[in-house]
Order: structure tokens, then C-alpha cells, then sequence
């Protein structure tokens, strides 16, 4: 009896530690608590990306809810699309200006990645970053309050879910390694069904009219953005992992929108 005490109890301390791992690379929450042993725990922490996308929906959901009580509703969009990209302090909008500097320079496969590894913003990253918020606040504008909080929950956790996706449809393009490097794995796959399943639950449970549209458009963006990723780099970087993480919120807001604007009609 003590030694299966002390093994679920060592099982739930690996299980925590796996997802303080994933929530430290994705938020910017100061978790403290064996950060040195990250290392050991990059792949299998693949499982907790959706719960950390519920995790960050979840408090900007009821933020939202909150502050439609003492704003209007376009300052509290602003609010929490600002939210959205400083929670996770704008990684993924980062790998999405990189990805448009070197995807859309009509350079070769290495000068594209030599372009995406420069941390100066380029004007093709600067106005897809525009062009993306503005996406984003005309897609939330157009909702009534109660949709615009599923749409704030449902964002951060289909994009998370994304790029798990990714990741299990498309190799890794750099030969030197990166930064997404460390969490491919023969566990991509696995974390990516069960991802994505957990993403169709959810929407199934909470808000059933949206669902297909939903889904439907997260998994066209990312054949068609993963396509065009192998076509052009030969595979996927840390930078357009975190693209198709952005891509995907924005389909998420667009679809939100649409759903709701076609039960009004």
C-alpha cells in the first residue's frame, strides 16, 4: 500500500512538473518550481499545451466577462487581445512577423530561414502582424457579449492545439536545430490527436453551433499554411509553429463571427 502511495505520488509530481514545463515556455507566469529540469521534460510536457491554451482562454473568458461591466465592448476587445499576445509574451506573434519576412521574400529555402532567424521585424512581418489584429478586433467586434467570451476562451486553446498539429504533420526544416526542435518527438502525434480531440469536445459541449466552422477552418489553414511551409523551408521552424498558433486564433475569431452572424440572419 505505501509503495503505490509513493508511486502516484511520484506520478503526480512528474505530471505537474510537465505542465509547469509547458506553461513556462507558453506564458509568461513566473512558475519557479524545478525550472532546471525543464530539460527532461519538453516532450512529454506536448500533452499539457491544450490545457495551458484552456488555462489562458479560461482567465481572459472571465476577464471579458468582467470588464463588459465597466467598459465598452470594443476597449475590453483591445484589452484582451493585448492579453492574448503578452500572456505568452508575444512568442508567437514574434514567429509570425519572422515567418512573413521570410515566406513572402521569394528568396531560396536557406535565405528564407536566414531571413525568419533575424530578430529585426521586416515590412512584410510588420503588416501581416496589422493585418492579423485587425482580423482579429473586426471579427470580435461583430459578436454579442456572451459569443465574444466563447471566442476569447476558444482562441488561445485551438491555437495551442494547432500547433501540435503541426508539428505532427510536418518535420522540422532547420538541419541546426532551434527552439521547436525540443519538443519533437515520437510523442508529437499522440499529443496531437488527443489535442485536437479535446478541442472538438469542448466546442461540442460549449458551443455546439459553432463547432464545424470552427474545426473546419483551423484544419484548412493548417494544411494549406503547413503545405506552403514544406513547399517553400522544406518543413516547419520554431517561427511558423508560432505563426500557425496566430492563424489559428484568428480563423477561431472569423468563424465565431460568421456562425453568429448566420443564426441572426
Amino acid at each position: 500500500m505505501i509503495t503505490k502511495m509513493a508511486a502516484g505520488r511520484n506520478r503526480l509530481t512528474l505530471l505537474l512538473q510537465r505542465l509547469c514545463t509547458a506553461t513556462r515556455f507558453l506564458t509568461l507566469l513566473p512558475i519557479s518550481w524545478r525550472a532546471e529540469e525543464d530539460t527532461h521534460h519538453f516532450t512529454r510536457s506536448l500533452a499539457f499545451f491544450p490545457v495551458v491554451g484552456i488555462m489562458i482562454g479560461a482567465a481572459g473568458s472571465l476577464a471579458t466577462f468582467v470588464l463588459l461591466y465597466f467598459f465598452p465592448q470594443p476597449v475590453v476587445i483591445i484589452l484582451m487581445l493585448i492579453y492574448l499576445a503578452f500572456i505568452s509574451g508575444c512568442l508567437h506573434l514574434d514567429g509570425l512577423s519572422d515567418s512573413a519576412d521570410g515566406l513572402l521574400s521569394s528568396r531560396p529555402r536557406e535565405e528564407s530561414l536566414i531571413i525568419m532567424k533575424d530578430s529585426r521585424a521586416g515590412a512584410m512581418g510588420v503588416v501581416t502582424v496589422v493585418c492579423l489584429f485587425l482580423a482579429k478586433y473586426g471579427s470580435l467586434s461583430a459578436m454579442d457579449s456572451k459569443t465574444l467570451c466563447l471566442a476569447v476562451f476558444f482562441m488561445p486553446f485551438a491555437g495551442r492545439c494547432a500547433i501540435l498539429l503541426s508539428m505532427a504533420r510536418v518535420r522540422y526544416a532547420r538541419k541546426e536545430g532551434g527552439l521547436g526542435l525540443l519538443f519533437y518527438s515520437e510523442h508529437s502525434k499522440n499529443a496531437a490527436f488527443w489535442a485536437v480531440s479535446s478541442l472538438v469536445c469542448f466546442l461540442v459541449v460549449l458551443a455546439p453551433g459553432h463547432a464545424i466552422p470552427v474545426i473546419a477552418g483551423i484544419l484548412m489553414v493548417n494544411f494549406l499554411f503547413n503545405r506552403w511551409c514544406r513547399a517553400r523551408l522544406g518543413g516547419a521552424t520554431g517561427d511558423t509553429l508560432g505563426a500557425v498558433c496566430e492563424l489559428s486564433e484568428m480563423v477561431v475569431a472569423i468563424a465565431f463571427t460568421a456562425t453568429f452572424s448566420f443564426l441572426l440572419s
